[in-house]
């Protein structure tokens, strides 16, 4: 697993100089009204429309991004996910405040976002607003499979949404591929990671399925650790954990992408002559 490599080396590739990160999972401190499953790689609101603030269990790696599926939405609540990154240790929190917007944040060294298309960009200092525009639709995935946020590089793969298997995911893959979906539609993925800087500090980046939104926020102090944040709030009640692949994508997903592009819908990959494992990556992953 590899990221593109920078002047300040803190792109330079995974290996025994710069350990790949470990996968990520939720932190045993939550929210009172959040369940996290055994394997701590979903967390579930059971209650009410708040105390949902869930952390990353270790503090984030540069260029590591802790991305998150909405798996269950709750009719009846006005608000959705909110997402961002902490420098203040889970396990000091006691107890965790009942929102991440406005009570984490407001005990300071905290930066959250609610989730929206037009997202919080900011442009550099001296430069024009018009930088902090939403950037263009993003290209298909074999056109340009990597997605470049600063000085690293993520294979795009994983970091988009994808429907259930059926006669239209052909046409809804296409909706979350393109990002014209909702931001928080059930299975949208959406992500956070930071990015040094040489002066010392970092920039804030929220991915939303494989668009990077651009920095959030400016000015975190990288040499502190600094964990993700996901408010799992009002019409957001369930979350699952994707993991990535920071490398060239494998063949398997390759071949996966081409197969799908060769069919007119998931369900018709049962007819092909291609092992049943196969088959099924094809169709579930």
């Amino acid at each position: 697993m590899a990221a593109v490599s920078d002047p300040m080396d803190l792109g330079a590739p995974w290996g025994p100089a710069r350990p790949e990160p470990s996968p990520t999972r939720f932190h045993r401190v939550h929210g009172a009204n959040i369940r996290v499953d055994p394997s701590g790689t979903r967390a579930t609101r059971v209650e009410s429309f708040a105390h949902g603030v869930c952390f990353s269990r270790e503090p984030l790696a540069p260029g590591q991004i802790f991305l998150v599926e909405i798996e269950e939405k709750e009719l009846g609540w006005c608000g959705h996910l909110r997402l961002g990154l902490t420098a203040l240790d889970p396990a000091s929190l006691a107890p965790v405040p009942e929102f991440s917007l406005p009570d984490l944040v407001s005990l300071g060294h905290t930066w959250v976002f609610a989730i929206t298309r037009h997202h919080n960009r900011v442009p550099r200092e001296g430069r024009p607003a018009a930088e902090a525009a939403v950037p263009c639709r993003p290209p298909a995935l074999l056109v340009e499979p990597y997605l470049c946020i600063e000085q690293f590089r993520i294979p795009r793969d994983r970091l988009v949404g994808r429907s259930r298997p059926g006669l239209y995911s052909h046409l809804l893959d296409q909706l979350y591929e393109l990002n014209v979906l909702p931001p928080t539609a059930r299975r949208s993925r959406l992500g956070v990671l930071f990015c040094p800087r040489p002066d010392g500090t970092a920039d804030m980046h929220i991915v939303i399925n494989g668009e990077d939104m651009g920095p959030s926020a400016r000015g975190l102090p990288a040499a502190q650790p600094l964990y993700a944040v996901v408010d799992v709030f009002a019409s957001t009640k369930s979350v699952r954990l994707v993991q990535l692949e920071y490398g060239l994508p494998s063949l398997q997903t390759l071949c996966r992408l081409v197969i799908q592009r060769s069919v007119v819908h998931r369900l018709a990959i049962d007819g092909l002559h291609l092992p049943k494992g196969l088959k099924d990556f094809c169709k579930y992953e």
